[in-house]
């Protein structure tokens, strides 16, 4: 494909646009109606432009000693930015994807091929539906990154959804998501409380501006029924570009207070963010 021309498409939940990144040879910002979804350096896999996912990529990198290949499990494809880093990380993973926008799924591969040698099978399927009905114990690692436009869909945020994913990891695995709320932390803490009735140990990477509530944004959530990797994700994302605090143990319990897993039947999506706060101008 031409790097220096943009490219539109109409894809089954929006218009997808794909922008080339002038600082970057073939690197590429997929929107989907304005809200940034992924970026993608054809040429570097291993770069990560935005700060959730720099955080996933630490999750990621924590999860098993170095190069150890995994067997990864995405729900949420967009541009497959992290499939694609699991692939230049961890040489030999087997990854799934599942992803709801098969318009989408096509524009990706069409633009954005993966690179030679990535063990990758995408799943064109609702997330939801996928975790319910798929095999149980064949994943070391879950990463949920689903959006509807800018918000979490509502079935991905409630107790039962919670207990599928953790029945798709094998004994020690990993879930991990990329969530999104501002004070006062309803979303939020409804999220810790369910991964807290579901898993052994829980963890929440955020930028301490909100953590502190002084701005909406991403917050990533780690799961397991064994100890994560704490100290060494907290010197990695206080070392980051974008700086980060992980936050666990007593300090978690305090932050999720009397916050309840969500039922099925009261499910709401995530907040919406403020105006601008995921959008290219």
């Amino acid at each position: 494909m031409d790097e220096s021309i943009p490219v539109v498409r109409d894809v089954d939940l929006g218009t997808a646009r794909l922008l080339p990144d002038v600082d970057r040879p073939r690197a590429w910002l997929l929107t989907v109606d304005g809200a940034p979804q992924s970026y993608v350096d054809l040429d570097d896999p291993r770069h990560l432009e935005f700060e959730y996912t720099r955080r996933l990529g630490h999750v990621l990198d924590t999860a098993a000693p170095p190069g150890e290949a995994l067997d990864v499990l995405h729900l949420g494809g967009g541009g497959l930015t992290l499939p694609r880093y699991v692939a230049a990380t961890r040489p030999g993973s087997r990854q799934r994807v599942v992803e709801a926008d098969r318009a989408l799924v096509a524009l990706v591969r069409d633009q954005l091929p993966l690179p030679a040698g990535a063990d990758v099978t995408v799943h064109t399927a609702d997330a939801r539906a996928w975790t319910a009905t798929a095999a149980p114990g064949g994943a070391d690692v879950l990463v949920a990154d689903v959006f509807g436009g800018s918000r979490v869909p509502a079935a991905l945020t409630t107790l039962s959804f919670l207990r599928s994913a953790a029945r798709l990891l094998r004994p020690g695995g990993l879930y991990t998501a990329n969530l999104a709320d501002s004070a006062p932390f309803d979303f939020l803490r409804s999220q810790l409380a369910g991964c807290a009735e579901v898993f052994a140990e829980v963890a929440l990477i955020a930028e301490p501006a909100v953590l502190r509530g002084r701005r909406f944004g991403n917050a990533v959530l780690l799961a397991s029924d064994r100890p994560v990797a704490v100290t060494e994700l907290a010197r990695r994302t206080a070392g980051d570009a974008f700086p980060a605090r992980v936050v666990d143990g007593e300090r978690l319990r305090r932050f999720t207070g009397d916050a309840r897993p969500v039922a099925d039947e009261t499910a709401t999506a995530s907040p919406l963010p403020p105006s601008g706060a995921f959008r290219i101008g």
